[in-house]
């Protein structure tokens, strides 16, 4: 799997996240081909290489040399609609817009299609965002992860006044996504509303960088050009090691809760709710609380993006006041399923490999005991017969 890793140590900006993706290899004369289709008035779009903190970046400079236009969501979706871009970057490209239209409807208490983007509407914005769209497509990358994000500090001046850093639209994009951020490392803007939006859709999860090997590694360079940080957005492209079969990672969500005054019932019945919501695993573990009270901590594994219904089916249950969360980076075996013929019918066989090797090898539970009860034989016998059966299509394999 192509995985593109967002470094966000400096920030990011809508500019910068097309840059790097061009540093790292993107053909800037096809991105610009693609562009002219969106046959954009009066704009200038320059590449070009600069250094920031001494690193050597790439810059991606778009502009209107008239004034810009301010426009609103449906504006922008019948520009991008009516473009002849590929149909996948016209969907992912409006899906950012409505992304970042909800975040300012929602902080205007308005309507979606009531927002007055403003520098968002402007050209530059739209040209980043449908940029970074193309950009991700022709690229290949199958799947986004991104680090811990800085977000900067001080103030900004824009079309509302002055207002904090993060900016409202930036900060609620980050929160909704349950992405980590930082302050610093200097008082400027360093994440824009608009590279919020773009890495939320994208980002399948945010964590450290996960074991891969590295096919390409670019800089997109920011506008501010410091003395005390390289204010650039790093961009890692690579390929996950399940594709070079030494096993597979990904990123989960893990909810904590210690209870001391549920009945077992009520446990079970949050328990089977969970389940029925698609979770990964939810266990309990004994444990002892204060007032000498014996207690259960229940835990929840799930995808990152299932944390909110997670969260509202615990708080709903009325067993728990507060959640711990965190995300974790899990490691786990490249997994195949086979079927093998048995005298009880065919049973479904799990297998895990480490390195391209077969090290792990289990009947499937449910074929064996819905097996064993037709047949009126003990689970052991289907699940005994099941690895011989399987041993013996192994074999006859090695001798083809």
């Amino acid at each position: 799997m192509k995985i593109a890793y967002f470094d966000c140590f400096a920030g990011a900006g809508g500019d910068m996240i097309v840059a790097s993706m061009i540093d790292a290899g993107l053909d800037p004369q096809f991105l610009l081909d693609q562009l002219a289709l969106l046959e954009l008035p009066n704009v200038e779009i320059s590449i070009e290489k600069t250094k920031r903190g001494g690193i050597c970046a790439t810059r991606f400079c778009p502009k209107q040399t008239h004034e810009h236009h301010h426009r609103h969501l449906c504006d922008i979706e019948k520009m991008i609609g009516n473009s002849q871009i590929s149909d996948k970057a016209k969907q992912t490209a409006i899906a950012v817009f409505r992304r970042l239209g909800a975040a300012e409807a929602a902080i205007h208490q308005t309507d979606i299609e009531q927002v007055h983007f403003h520098e968002v509407g402007a050209v530059d914005s739209i040209i980043d965002i449908v940029s970074a769209c193309i950009g991700m497509e022709a690229l290949g990358i199958e799947q986004v992860q991104c680090s811990t994000i800085s977000l900067g500090g001080g103030t900004i001046q824009c079309d509302h006044g002055i207002l904090p850093v993060p900016a409202p639209a930036t900060a609620l994009l980050l929160q909704q996504a349950h992405a980590p951020v930082r302050g610093g490392p200097i008082n400027k803007e360093l994440c824009t509303p608009t590279a919020a939006a773009i890495l939320t859709e994208f980002c399948r999860c945010f964590s450290p960088l996960p074991p891969l090997s590295i096919e390409g590694i670019g800089y997109g360079a920011g506008t501010l050009d410091s003395d005390q940080f390289p204010n650039v957005l790093r961009l890692i492209l690579g390929t996950t090691l399940q594709d070079t079969g030494q096993g597979q990672t990904d990123t989960v969500a893990l909810l904590e809760c210690n209870i001391d005054d549920g009945t077992g019932e009520l446990i079970g019945d949050v328990m089977t709710r969970l389940f029925a919501l698609g979770v990964l695993d939810v266990f309990t573990t004994p444990i002892g609380m204060k007032h000498d009270r014996p207690a259960v901590m229940l835990s929840v594994l799930c995808d990152p993006g299932s944390i909110d219904t997670a969260e509202q089916c615990l708080f709903e249950s009325g067993l728990t006041l507060g959640l711990r969360r965190q995300l974790l980076q899990r490691s786990k075996l490249a997994r195949k399923t086979t079927s093998v013929g048995t005298p009880y019918g065919p049973i479904h066989v799990k297998q895990g490999f480490f390195q391209g090797r077969c090290v792990s090898v289990k009947p499937e539970y449910a074929d064996c005991a819905a097996a064993a009860q037709k047949h009126n034989v003990p689970l052991k016998t289907v699940q005994q017969e099941t690895l011989a059966s399987y041993l013996k299509k192994e074999e006859s394999f090695k001798n083809i």
